[in-house]
């Protein structure tokens, strides 16, 4: 028999009607499932933005010798303005410095007492597109003329790096665990919707039709449940992006000040959630028709 697309819309929209009840379960299925699966995406890359913001105030200090010259001061600003790997930079003179240096050591009166505005060298305080260049960056400057010391939080940068690939490495865990978990959850809501109907099948079998022909109007119905249930994670993901916003904007949680997704990486998100729910319910629905055909 040959598989008319006429028919297919037709069977697939007549079966998704009179198996109501069971579309509707198989849908709920693959929303929820999906929506956890996004959910655990959305929060990876908030995760791995707010990493980066803090990355990002981690700063690197060039200090510059108390009584370096004029030409001194400039050429080292020269060499900072001509390094890549610097994004923007602060000078700070004796003064500035000096008044950075009394915050710094606000508890330590003592430490405070013999400094002064003369002797507290200036500093320039670089950003770096990536907290990873700090040691090469360091190496450029150390040993130059006019530079005192350069210094950077090594540690702070180890911890954050190690932090946030833990943090990747458990979210990814936690997103594979849930998408396996929504493929077990989803083949069993459609394979108990085509248990239902397992006459049906035996009885097309027994007139001729092939397995292609029985087969494309349940692939398709599983596609049409894949991507309703698809949508309506969607819809979750959005809510919980928007969540992410709300709590900053209105109750000050600044842990999720950066960790809101922008359009782009929302978008993408969402993609995969739509792909995923579409592959699930054909594959699914091919995979749980198999034993019925053999008749």
């Amino acid at each position: 028999m040959a598989v008319s697309l006429d028919y297919v819309v037709k069977e697939t929209a007549t079966n998704l009607w009179r198996n109501r009840v069971m579309a509707i379960a198989a849908v709920l299925t693959v929303a929820v499932s999906l929506s956890l699966v996004g959910s655990a995406l959305l929060l990876r890359q908030a995760v791995k933005n707010q990493f980066v913001e803090w990355s990002n105030n981690v700063s690197l200090e060039v200090f510059v010798n108390a009584n370096a010259s004029a030409s001194q001061i400039a050429q080292v600003r020269s060499l900072i303005e001509r390094t890549p790997q610097i994004t923007r930079y602060t000078y700070l003179d004796h003064l500035q410095s000096y008044e950075w240096a009394v915050k710094l050591l606000a508890g330590a009166p003592t430490a405070i007492a013999v400094l002064s505005p003369a002797i507290t060298p200036p500093v320039f305080r670089c950003q770096l597109q990536d907290p990873a260049y700090a040691s090469t960056v360091a190496g450029i400057f150390r040993h130059r003329p006019g530079v005192y010391e350069v210094d950077f939080a090594a540690q702070t940068i180890r911890v954050l790096q190690k932090l946030e690939g833990a943090a990747q490495v458990i979210l990814v865990v936690i997103a594979l665990v849930l998408l396996v978990s929504s493929l077990v959850l989803i083949l069993n809501a459609i394979r108990m919707a085509i248990f239902a109907r397992r006459r049906e099948v035996g009885v097309m079998k027994l007139v001729g039709a092939t397995n292609w022909f029985i087969r494309v109007p349940f692939m398709l119905e599983g596609l049409v449940q894949g991507l309703l249930g698809a949508v309506v994670a969607v819809f979750v993901v959005l809510l919980a992006n928007l969540g992410l916003g709300y709590l900053h904007s209105h109750y000050g949680v600044q842990m999720f000040a950066h960790a809101q997704l922008s359009s782009r990486d929302l978008a993408f998100t969402d993609l995969i959630v739509v792909l995923f729910g579409a592959f699930i319910g054909i594959v699914g629905s091919f995979v749980a028709i198999r034993r019925f055909l053999d008749v």
